[in-house]
This record gives structure tokens, sequence and C-alpha cells, in this order.
């Protein structure tokens, strides 16, 4: 007899990221919210910092009537002030962002007394350890606050805590409120990713690491106690893929209890004319950065490659992506031109100017400098891409790299558009990871029917492997086989499917195509919503 599922009636979950884009953990929350909302309804609710201050943050709806009354108790009782409103996104869930400055006065003593509790180390904390911190613990008071303010005493509430910087909320609801039901997530350890940026063999060697030894080795010896910590006494502990799964139980020290899959919503990807329509302006515009930078025509078989992420060198791949691109341009039988976009963002002054001006001025006669880089980098004659994709300079061939250093939200300078505007332009994208907890880009690009390139490092690569035995780029996704220590083959890989997609026929390359966005829809909300259901009930049976 199958189990009966308990289920929450109201559940709180906390991100640094809830109305703050920074990076993946944003696009799993927010995607998932419209799925959860169909049933929680109002009682999902979203947690987040206030740290917009005056300016006004576009993925936030405020609204002062809503709980205006528990909103002035708080402010009486903890001295907290928290803006109530909708998250901007499909489902428009309440979210709540707190102001917690003023728990600096108080740090001290938080630390102390989770140390004395829980066993927290804080005294080597550094950077934005404080800030994610202390914002967790009033995340904590908060929930707490609200349990009792509303007496849900008889109630099935699940506090849910996505990575090491909530840790605390979890952590003051297990000395304050052990009846709320907690989860926490890890969606990349601290000592993992830290020793995969180190260049240290994660994988070959993992069984040999000890987690505490290697926080303190590579600096990171607070992050990694609060993790562990949070990970030790959450009712229900998870992960998002089988791969960190296993990172999980040797450097945390204890199993997940359910994995978590990231899915989407298919809701982003435009439709019909609309979708053809995008295509065009992304397809013009990067044929015209292009054609400035490198002083070259293109036609209309111009084979347009991406990448992007976090400028995480060798953990998102970006040097096996560059050192691929370079065999592909010395291959005498490439017969299209190929140009690569690397999107990711560095420390920059702004955008080009004479850029600026010759997009304004197609006519213009100002000369631009031939620098493969659409904004002013800082430091740039130390830039590893820069540094790594030099063997272009001063040369005719068919390959070219071009350096996009900023975030894609519509005000960049250049290009002026998000990401996923951009992305609609591109014919193949290439993220070949060497640690990706999950990997929301290759996803998003198989969702727009971009056939894309990972490797079985990744989460989704290694779920694309479970849904298909296909793993070259005619399955529209293809999964590079990634090791500590086999670099020059994946990168040999990577060129030779680069290679063999320009060759296709219109009609492969349909296929193709099709085969990509089939994939993707396997992964929506809807197929993995049910993990959620699961954890819920596991944080659950245990009060």
């Amino acid at each position: 007899m199958t189990e009966k599922l308990l289920t929450p009636n109201y559940v709180f979950e906390t991100s640094w990221e809830v109305c703050n884009k920074v990076g993946g953990i944003y696009t799993a929350l927010s995607t998932r919210a419209r799925t959860l909302n169909i049933t929680l309804k109002n009682k999902l609710m979203f947690i987040g910092p206030d740290i917009w201050g005056n300016s006004k943050n576009p993925n936030f709806i405020e609204n002062h009537l809503l709980m205006k009354e528990w909103r002035r108790t708080v402010k009486e009782d903890s001295g907290l002030d928290i803006r109530l409103g909708r998250w901007n996104i499909p489902g428009r869930p309440v979210a709540i962002l707190i102001d917690y400055r003023p728990l600096f006065e108080e740090k001290n003593e938080i630390y102390g007394d989770f140390w004395s509790l829980f066993g927290v180390e804080s005294l080597k904390s550094y950077g934005d350890y404080d800030d994610s911190c202390l914002f967790a613990y009033a995340a904590g008071v908060i929930i707490n606050h609200y349990y009792h303010y509303f007496k849900l005493y008889d109630k099935k509430v699940v506090a849910h805590f996505n990575e090491w910087q909530t840790c605390f909320g979890e952590l003051y609801l297990k000395k304050h409120n052990p009846a709320i039901g907690t989860i926490f997530t890890t969606h990349a350890t601290s000592v993992g990713r830290s020793i995969a940026e180190h260049n240290k063999p994660l994988y070959d060697f993992l069984q040999g690491f000890y987690g505490d030894q290697m926080a303190q080795e590579l600096n990171v010896q607070a992050k990694h106690s609060a993790e562990k910590t949070a990970a030790k006494y959450a009712d229900c502990f998870t992960t998002v893929s089988q791969i960190t799964a296993r990172e999980c139980a040797q450097l945390l020290e204890r199993p997940v209890d359910v994995v978590l899959p990231n899915g989407f919503e298919a809701d982003f990807v435009p439709k019909g004319q609309l979708y053809r329509d995008k295509w065009q302006e992304a397809r013009n515009l990067l044929t015209r950065v292009a054609e400035i930078l490198t002083g070259k025509e293109y036609g209309d078989d111009v084979l347009f490659v991406g990448t992007s992420g976090r400028y995480e060198y060798k953990n998102k791949g970006i040097d096996v992506f560059i050192d691929a691109l370079k065999l592909l341009s010395e291959r005498k039988d490439l017969t299209r031109d190929v140009v690569a976009f690397i999107m990711t963002p560095a420390w920059i002054s702004g955008p080009r100017q004479d850029l600026i001006d010759r997009l304004q001025n197609p006519y213009s006669k100002i000369e631009v400098e031939t620098q493969y880089v659409t904004h002013n980098l800082f430091g740039k004659e130390n830039d590893p891409v820069i540094n790594q994709s030099s063997w272009q300079y001063g040369k005719q061939g068919k390959v070219k790299v071009i350096f996009v250093p900023s975030y894609l939200d519509e005000k960049d300078g250049i290009f002026n558009k998000s990401y996923y505007d951009l992305l609609i332009g591109f014919d193949i994208t290439v993220f070949p990871s060497y640690y990706e907890p999950w990997g929301y880009t290759p996803l998003e690009s198989a969702a727009f029917g971009i056939p894309t390139i990972t490797t079985d490092l990744s989460g989704f690569g290694q779920w694309v492997l479970e849904e298909s035995k296909d793993k070259s780029i005619s399955n529209g996704v293809a999964v590079v086989h990634r090791t500590d220590d086999n670099y020059l083959e994946v990168a040999e890989q990577i060129s030779q499917e680069l290679f063999d997609f320009s060759g296709k026929t219109a009609r492969d390359l349909k296929l193709t195509q099709k085969m990509a966005f089939k994939i993707s829809q396997k992964a929506l909300w809807k197929h993995f919503i049910e993990y959620y259901y699961k954890a819920y009930h596991t944080a659950l049976s245990k009060k």
C-alpha cells in the first residue's frame, strides 16, 4: 500500500535570491513558484533580503495593505522592518523582504549563542558571511513570529532554506520552534566548489577528502561549519542532483534525504511569430556587433555559438571551451564562419563608447579598435578569456571569440536585451562545466530549441543520460564525458561536435532543434514537483 504523503498547509521558503536576481537559485525558485502556488496560494511565502534601499526593485511589487497589522506587530516585537508584497514572477506569490541590518548590533551574541547551542564556528568569517547569516537569522525570527501571531498550532508548516546563506534561519527555528518542519537544500557545497576552484581533483579523490580539514585548508571554515550544521539538524536534507548528493555525504557527513532536480516553466519561451521576431532581432544584433568588432562581414550562414554563467573559469569550463574553439579554427575542412560569444559578467567600467557610436551610426567612419570584447575591462591584460583567446588576434580565420563581460539585463549599453532575448539568436550553446551541481543554462537553451553541449559532471548532463543513451548533438543535447584529467579529450570532442553541427543540412538541423526542445519538456516543474512533496512529507513526518 502506497504511503499517503503529509502535505503542508503553509510553506515559507527563504533564499538570498528571492526578488534578487543573482544566479540559478533565482531561476529555480521563481519558475517553481507558480506550480506550488496552484495548491498553496497565499500560504506559500518567499522570504528574501531587502537590499535595494530607496531604489525600485523590478522584481518586487509592494503592497502596503497586505497583512498591515502583522507587519506593525513585527516591528514592535522584533525591531525588524519588513516589506510585504508580491514577487514579480508568474504566479505572483507572497514575498517578504527583511531589513536585517539592525541585527549587526547583536552579531556577537548571535554567533556566540549558535556556537554554544550547535557548534557553528563563525570566528574566521569574512566576505558575505555576516550579511547572509544575519539575514537568515532574521528570516527565522519572522517565520516564528508569523506562526505565533496567526496561531498555526494545528497546521502543518514547512520552512525551506536554500544554500549556506540561510543556515541560521533553520537553526533559529530548531531552537525556538521545533514544531515547524525544516528543509535545507544545498545547491553546491562550499567546500566542494572551493576544491574545484583550486584545481584539486574533486572526483577521483572525493572519498579521500575530509570536509572539515579541506575547509580549513581552503579558508572556508565559517561557511562550511554553518552548512554542515544545518545539514545535520534539518528535518529533511536535500540537494539538486545525484552528483552533488555524493559530495554532500562525503563533505557534510550526512546523506541527503531527497534529491530535488531543478525544473522550469515553459512560459518564458516565446511562441509562434513572437519567437521568429525575437530570433531575427537577436540575430541582427549579434551579426552587427560581430562585424564591427572583427572587421568582417558575415552572411546568413554564420554559426553563432554561445556560453554563459558566472565567471568561474575552470568550474564553468570556459577554459576548455576556448581551447575547443582553437582546435576548430585549425581545421582546414571548416566551411562556415563561427563566432562564439562568452557572456560572463566581469569587472567592467562600462560599455565601449566606440562600439556604441558605430552601432548607433552604421555609416559612421569612426574606426573601432579590433578588440574582441564589448565592454571596458579592468585589468584586461590579466583577464583569462582575453589571454587564452589571443590565438585569434591578427588572423583572418573562420573562428572568432567575442567576450561579453556584462550582465545582460536590458541596460548593458551594447545589446540592451535580456539574456533570454539574446540567447534566442544562437545556433548552438556549450556549457562544458567541471563543477555544476545542476546546470540551468543548457536546460534553458534546450527549452528555446537551441541544441546544447554539456558534460556528465553536471547534474543536468547526468539526468539527460538517464533519459537518453545518445550522447551526441543529434540528440539535441550532447553530453561529453569529463573527468579530473581528460581536459584535452573534452576540448577535442566539443570541437568535433561543433564541426559536425556546422555541416548539418537544414532538415537535420530542424530535427536536432526539435530533439532539444523535446528533452526540455521532460524537465518541466509538473514532472519534478513530486520530489518537493516528498521532501515536505519527510520534514513533516519528523514533527
